[in-house]
């Protein structure tokens, strides 16, 4: 049932991904509603998902909000190095001064993240069908944006499109992989509260220094703004009806 369920992730992830390959006309509105949309997810679903599952302390902080700091200087650290790199080698001009590594990498999490959606899915149905039906819906509405943010996310690195639309398979494969793990193992409450964490740090870094600043460089306009905040909008909204 469990993976049944995810084959809706799974159509809902490549509706994301279709969506941002087709309003490549729109580039700038494409960008400030994936930002709203980044932002939203961290704010309004990975944090407190993190928090509650992390639990413990580690020095007075929550060790989810240590993670998630971790997550966002990791994620800074990996760009910088890879964009020294890459401008060492003479290729930072050829994509605008970004390594297409950052991209692929922040696709990669987001694939692990779609993965972690399927395991939730998998365990709520080891509770009972009704926890399982909720987790579901919660899951298929925001995997729109799941996919949407990855291929949005691979493209914006200079990354070949065959490329984005690998990385937009896999997130949408991922689901039903994680669902299907949950009948053989079962991950710890608080690993997937850390993980979450580190996750939603390196999001919330993209996001805020790399996505939302292309969004207004050469479009700065009140659409590309009101996009943006449409992106957290739907977040809340799926996040409130999935309660």
């Amino acid at each position: 049932m469990a993976v049944f369920v995810a084959l809706g992730a799974f159509l809902m992830t490549l509706a994301g991904g279709w969506t941002a390959q087709r309003v490549t006309d729109r580039r700038h509105l494409v960008l400030g509603l994936a930002g709203g949309l980044m932002l939203g997810v961290v704010g309004l679903d990975l944090l407190p998902e993190a928090l509650h599952a992390a639990g413990r302390e580690v020095f007075g902080v929550p060790a989810a909000l240590l993670l998630f700091v971790a997550g966002f200087l990791v994620a800074h650290l990996v760009e910088r190095l890879l964009a020294a790199r890459q401008a060492a080698h003479g290729g930072a001009e050829r994509h605008n001064h970004r390594a297409p590594e950052v991209g692929l990498t922040a696709a990669a999490a987001m694939v692990g993240h779609s993965a972690m959606d399927g395991v939730a899915i998998g365990a709520a149905f080891q509770v009972n069908n009704g926890m399982g039906a909720a987790v579901a819906v919660a899951v298929i509405a925001h995997d729109f944006a799941d996919g949407f943010n990855t291929f949005t996310l691979t493209s914006l690195y200079g990354n070949a499109r065959r490329k984005a639309v690998a990385m937009l398979v896999a997130d949408a494969l991922a689901p039903m992989v994680g669902a299907a793990a949950t009948t053989l193992v079962s991950i710890p409450e608080w690993f997937l509260g850390g993980y979450l964490g580190l996750f939603g740090g390196a999001l919330l870094y993209l996001a805020a220094a790399e996505i939302l600043p292309e969004a207004h460089h050469e479009h700065p306009a009140r659409s590309t703004l009101l996009c943006t905040v449409a992106g957290v909008a739907f977040i809340w909204v799926v996040v409130g009806l999935a309660a």
